[in-house]
């Protein structure tokens, strides 16, 4: 070009930068006869992209003139690579913001699992009197979701209708989303029955959130109506067909979406295909037939495959495969606690103590701890957590009367506890029962009985698997007490109501 202007000199610099050239764009900078706002910004921001936070924060300090641009992208950086307190600290330094800044930040928390503050930040933004866009709302509900926090997800909701906000787009999608991961599969329906103009993202959604609640012959009608009106599903969607058969143990039906996916929709499957696949075989006992599958799948079966496996082997008492599990499960992730657990349970389960103690010896020897069981449950507005045999909650007193009331109701009901799993150090069958009793999960239903009004549904988040025994309880519980009990453990979410329960996970 014979005569270069600023334009020109900034087209170049910020396609380097957009390319990932950072040295490139850095030698252009260093030739520009002159530079303007928009070239120390686009320098910032690809400094920041490729990881080199620290000297975009030098380039931002040296710029002759920040205009809120530079600012804004200065937090996103820092944001994206995970600095959320150096973010804070130039966002209070600022001297003026905009909704950018803000979306940058609560964006920001979601982005690094901060949910609590994405919230916070939110708050702070309608008091300032700026109008979310629909960008703002999707990392809210997200991070509501990441909370598993019902009532500030209705909340939200009840913001967006008072506002007219439309659904049609992401923000519905990630509202489906998040009252299925928050227990509220009804509303999930509700929200997905009044958007008009229904897209992929919306089926998909409630598709999944259905059937991590143990609702397969509501996701897959809803599939089957999707086909008919001609909307083509992708791999997530199939992903939400195939956990539903697999929580409700629908074998065939589980091949025929699978090779459905394959050959219909063209679609390659993926190792969390195949995972699903596993899981359908392995909680209707076809334990081989889940081996051979994982044996001849295109790619190197993950921990979860594994997991899944031995977790079918102990269910279904199959030492010889639950060993095969175990030795690949540890071989690939030595760190996974829940392996050498459920392990132990099936030695013990088949009387076979020795091998118990090896396992145990094996943990021990790796420094590995089985993480305690936290369950937790929201009331008001407040999330009260509880772990095994908690005592430091304020109504302790009372919780502990109501455990007392409960455990006489269930020996009325016939409740025999099922104490085989319990851990193994603990001889005595009366102790045995008495460690079962303080189970987190338990503490967290004698709160809801006690704090909630009658026939009000009891909603808990727990951090490991609901035990079997545990289990057997909830479903007397809901019967006894009248209540819905939902509880979502590290695997799914159970509905127990009137004495039974949605899910195929115990026998």
């Amino acid at each position: 070009m014979d005569e270069k202007d600023l334009v020109s000199w900034n087209s170049l610099f910020d396609g380097y930068a957009r390319c990932g050239e950072v040295k490139a764009a850095m030698k252009v900078f260093d030739e520009m006869p002159e530079k303007d706002c928009f070239s120390w910004t686009v320098l910032i921001d690809g400094l920041a992209k490729s990881g080199e936070v620290e000297t975009a924060r030098k380039i931002f300090e040296n710029m002759p003139n920040r205009n809120l641009v530079s600012w804004n992208t200065m937090i996103n950086g820092y944001m994206k690579a995970g600095d959320t307190n150096s973010a804070c600290k130039l966002f209070d330094q600022m001297p003026t913001r905009n909704l950018i800044t803000w979306n940058s930040m609560i964006g920001g928390f979601k982005l690094n699992l901060r949910f609590l503050e994405a919230l916070e930040m939110f708050e702070r933004m309608l008091e300032e009197e700026f109008r979310p866009t629909h960008a703002t709302l999707v990392s809210v509900i997200s991070a509501v979701s990441g909370l598993a926090s019902l009532g500030t997800g209705r909340l939200i909701h009840s913001y967006i209708v008072k506002n007219g906000i439309e659904l049609d787009g992401v923000v519905g999608t990630v509202l489906i989303e998040m009252y299925s991961k928050c227990g509220g599969i009804d509303s999930a329906v509700t929200v997905f029955r009044t958007i008009s103009h229904k897209k992929l993202g919306h089926w998909t959604a409630i598709i999944v959130g259905l059937s991590i609640h143990g609702m397969a012959d509501h996701a897959l009608k809803l599939f089957l109506e999707m086909r008919r009106i001609g909307v083509k599903a992708n791999a997530i969607t199939f992903v939400g067909v195939l956990n539903a058969c697999s929580h409700v143990g629908l074998i065939n039906d589980g091949h025929k979406y699978f090779n459905m996916m394959v050959n219909e929709y063209g679609i390659k499957p993926t190792i969390e295909h195949y995972g699903c696949l596993v899981d359908i075989l392995c909680r209707a006992g076809c334990l081989e037939e889940a081996k051979d599958i994982i044996e001849e799948m295109p790619m190197r079966p993950n921990k979860v495959i594994w997991m899944t496996l031995l977790s079918g082997a102990r269910n279904h008492r199959n030492t010889k495969i639950g060993e095969y599990a175990a030795q690949h499960l540890i071989e690939l992730a030595p760190e996974t606690t829940g392996g050498y657990v459920v392990l132990s349970n099936m030695y013990a389960v088949a009387g076979e103590w020795e091998k118990v103690s090896e396992v145990r010896e094996m943990m021990k020897k790796r420094g590995l701890r089985k993480d305690p069981g936290c369950s937790s449950i929201e009331h008001k507005g407040v999330v009260h957590n509880f772990i095994v045999g908690d005592k430091s909650h304020p109504q302790t007193k009372e919780i502990y009367s109501k455990l007392a009331e409960m455990r006489e109701k269930l020996k009325l009901a016939g409740h025999v506890p099922d104490t085989s799993q319990v851990l193994l150090y603990i001889e005595e069958e009366e102790e045995k029962e008495a460690e079962l009793e303080n189970h987190s999960e338990r503490l967290a239903i004698a709160f809801g009985l006690i704090n909630t009004e009658a026939g009000c549904p009891i909603r808990i988040m727990k951090n490991l698997r609901v035990c079997s025994d545990c289990h057997s309880v909830t479903k007397l519980l809901s019967k006894i007490y009248s209540r819905e009990i939902i509880v979502r453990d590290n695997s799914r979410f159970h509905h127990f109501k009137d004495g039974l329960c949605s899910c195929k996970d115990f026998w």
